[in-house]
């Protein structure tokens, strides 16, 4: 099907939508489910018609230069429109190709995000620290939830590892390119000689499930109690309050001690349980559909070293679009990360174009 034909199903689809919303038989669950897609086809078609108006208007111009008696001022200032129009008419198409790839599911949903110490020690515990910070400041601005499911501070400041629910709309949508190795060099505050250390943290971040999405049975769970303990003492209980969950088919194991109510600890658990067997599912379809093709940005692989944070020379490399960003600052403080989203986003986009290119061919 050409796009143009394409263009006009969605037109017409729109527009059904529309009467169908306005019938007056149209039963409260019918009419949910019609406003959400009205309101998914709206950008749509809003730049359908954008596009419609540019070739009208340039098929006007074309007429204008075309008559023998459009005087030297007039063919003039047409001229130059219709160059213009020449230009954006392809760059409005590629935008409406963008609005149909196919969407990520997960992608409006509310995450649960882990970051972990990994080589390096106390520097890396203490990054790990810096990154969820990062995330914290990242979400405020968004205006995003931010709830610590688990964590585990290390003696020196910052994590071993913690856990946390960000809620929010399309917060999978900003942060799922987060996965992965993240590496710091940086002289750390206990080096006495100056010399520069190499850390790494790593983040996974898991679309939060519904309850539709994963069925998990009772049968398949191993659910085990225990004392809670911490860094220096904290935390620690005289109650088993804290809770390790086993799913037993894909051997997913989860643990929480953050809160000092048992039944708390086991929401929180399962809560992040479900979310990691959601992970898994989408992992096989996506490996289904994609079968021996490995998409560049995204694919979520938590061994993939996918960006520097040089701390001495002020600089953030992501290796997987060969970006770097000169303020590191700003990119600590969270105010940055909406650049490298957005770069990562076009960057996966037009994988998925080319993709889609390569496979109508």
């Amino acid at each position: 099907m050409s796009l143009d034909a394409a263009l006009d199903q969605i037109l017409e689809r729109h527009e059904q939508v529309q009467n169908e919303m306005a019938g007056t038989d149209v039963s409260p669950d019918d009419y949910v489910r019609l406003a959400k897609e009205f309101s998914e086809l709206g950008p749509v078609v809003e730049a359908i018609k954008a596009l419609h108006s540019a070739r009208e208007e340039g098929a006007d111009l074309g007429e204008i230069l075309a008559d023998a008696d459009t005087d030297a001022e007039m063919r003039a200032m047409a001229a130059e429109e219709f160059q213009a129009l020449k230009e954006k008419i392809p760059v409005l198409e590629h935008a409406i190709q963008v609005l149909l790839l196919p969407r990520d599911e997960a992608d409006d949903r509310s995450v649960i995000l882990e970051v972990r110490a990994g080589t390096g020690g106390d520097e890396a515990a203490l990054f790990a620290g810096q990154l969820f910070q990062m995330y914290q400041r990242y979400a405020h601005e968004k205006r995003w939830k931010v709830e610590i499911m688990d964590s585990n501070e290390s003696d020196v400041g910052g994590y071993r590892e913690i856990v946390a629910s960000i809620t929010g709309k399309g917060v999978y949508a900003r942060l799922k390119f987060e996965s992965g190795v993240h590496r710091v060099q940086r002289v750390p505050e206990t080096e006495t000689q100056g010399r520069i250390h190499t850390s790494a943290a790593t983040v996974a971040v898991l679309p939060e499930a519904e309850d539709v999405d994963v069925e998990v049975e009772e049968k398949d769970l191993r659910i085990d109690v225990y004392r809670a303990s911490g860094a220096g003492g904290q935390h620690v209980n005289t109650t088993d309050s804290a809770v390790r969950i086993t799913h037993i088919p894909t051997n997913i194991i989860v643990a929480v001690q953050d809160e000092r109510s048992q039944h708390k600890n086991k929401a929180k658990a399962m809560k992040i349980l479900r979310a990691k067997i959601y992970e898994v599912e989408r992992e096989r379809q996506e490996k289904e559909r994609a079968a021996s093709r490995k998409t560049q940005v995204g694919s979520g692989d938590r061994s993939e070293r996918i960006r520097t944070y040089n701390f001495p020379q002020g600089r953030m490399t992501d290796h997987r679009i060969n970006l770097t960003l000169y303020k590191l600052d700003k990119m600590m403080l969270g105010e940055a990360l909406d650049e490298v989203a957005d770069a990562l986003t076009a960057d996966d986009q037009a994988q998925r174009l080319a993709a889609l290119d390569a496979n109508a061919e």
